[in-house]
């Protein structure tokens, strides 16, 4: 696989993670759920892109995509048919006329939408008249602060006579001229051009030419959430808004910083995040229902919490290529690079053989610990250092630890049962 391919099929596995039910219900409820008999909701679902994604990424729920333009759901159906998604449905429908679909849905996507509403709170409210009491809201808002010199480049062209009316490929064609004539050390041409899109039309037009395109900061986004009676979950790429990672030396943080830092709530700490390191072109986010908060890191389970907890591996893992990797691992004593299969890691992770042994019983179905404990039993009857037989809590430690690890990157999905 070529280096193109490679980082074409991790952006692919990423956006499937991101868009599988079960990574945002985990993070709100601590709780596995599966896409089977769920209705999702795609809000303009133009040609069917994140259609496509949201229906392979959760193969049994029931999707519906609406959109204004007749001719986008026209494309997005053909879409959907040449790649063989019959559980697809699409109408021609605006957000505030949701109501008419007497529908409730347990994941509504809503992607590069609410920027070029004229009411963000109202038409979250709309959503949230149509979600169910534990569904979730995917949505997004443009960053004013990474997107400022795009801002200044339709200021430009609208001054130019560019977007006078809708542009179309001919301005767009007009404004990548302008842009590549510009000296590279132009301000404007450092910030935005990327020379890998020099000739995607469609890039200028999305960015350079955006009709109707407002950015937001951090405390717009959470008032919106706020107005519209809704709960912040968490960013979508929530491992790439850590405030920590901004930091050279983390047990040598500025002293003043150490200590305001655990007094901040995470609005502040976000907005803090952007001010200093504004990379994100769009704020994106999850919401709900208010609920009760029913989360408990695993870090402070106490025994009894992991003796009755139970373990799912992460739907986007449960591949044929992945298990037979594993299989091959176990049969050749060879540790795993995770990251190949798992691109949402910001670090090498790798498997031993005996781990990713392991794991071998998630495939089949979701497991108790004491369940997996055993089955560590039967891989590693023996100290292999001194032959002494593994008693049963030491195989428990090792399970736990092994879960620990694997749950801070989702791999695996632990649930605390009553």
């Amino acid at each position: 696989m070529n280096l193109r391919m490679a980082e074409f099929q991790n952006k692919k596995v990423k956006s499937l993670y991101l868009h599988n039910l079960a990574t945002p219900y985990y993070l709100r409820y601590q709780k596995f759920i599966d896409s089977q008999e769920k209705t999702i909701l795609d809000i303009g679902c133009g040609n069917g892109d994140k259609i496509l994604i949201l229906a392979e990424a959760n193969p049994q729920a029931r999707i519906i995509g609406i959109d204004i333009a007749t001719e986008s759901i026209k494309v997005a159906e053909q879409h959907c048919q040449d790649r063989g998604f019959s559980n697809v449905d699409f109408q021609v429908l605006s957000i505030e006329d949701l109501p008419q679909l007497n529908l409730e849905f347990d994941y509504i996507n809503c992607d590069n939408v609410l920027s070029f509403s004229q009411n963000i709170a109202r038409d979250l409210q709309v959503m949230k008249s149509v979600l169910k009491p534990e569904g979730i809201i995917r949505a997004n808002l443009h960053s004013v602060l990474q997107r400022d010199y795009f801002y200044r480049g339709q200021k430009a062209f609208e001054i130019l006579g560019l977007m006078d009316r809708i542009p179309q490929e001919r301005e767009a064609a007009i404004a990548r001229e302008v842009i590549t004539a510009l000296k590279d050390n132009t301000h404007l041409k450092l910030a935005t051009w990327d020379r890998q899109k020099e000739t995607d039309l469609q890039w200028y037009l999305t960015n350079y030419l955006q009709q109707g395109d407002r950015g937001y900061e951090i405390p717009d986004m959470f008032a919106a959430i706020a107005q519209a009676g809704l709960e912040f979950i968490s960013m979508v790429n929530w491992q790439q808004w850590n405030l920590l990672d901004l930091f050279t030396d983390l047990d040598d943080l500025p002293t003043f910083w150490a200590m305001s830092l655990p007094a901040m709530s995470v609005e502040e700490q976000l907005q803090v995040f952007e001010l200093l390191h504004p990379i994100h072109a769009s704020l994106d986010f999850w919401c709900g229902h208010p609920q009760p908060n029913q989360i408990l890191p695993v870090e402070e389970w106490t025994v009894a919490d992991w003796q009755g907890a139970r373990v799912s591996l992460h739907p986007q893992l449960k591949t044929a290529q992945f298990q037979a990797d594993i299989l091959s691992s176990i049969a050749q004593a060879s540790p795993v690079e995770l990251n190949q299969y798992w691109p949402i890691l910001e670090t090498s992770v790798v498997i031993e053989s005996t781990t990713a042994a392991s794991l071998l019983p998630l495939w089949t179905e979701a497991q108790g610990v004491r369940s997996l404990t055993q089955h560590w039993l039967k891989i590693k009857p023996v100290d292999p250092a001194t032959l002494i037989p593994i008693a049963e809590p030491e195989a428990f430690n090792a399970i736990r630890q092994i879960l620990t690890e694997l749950e801070r990157y989702h791999c695996v999905l632990l649930e605390r049962l009553p």
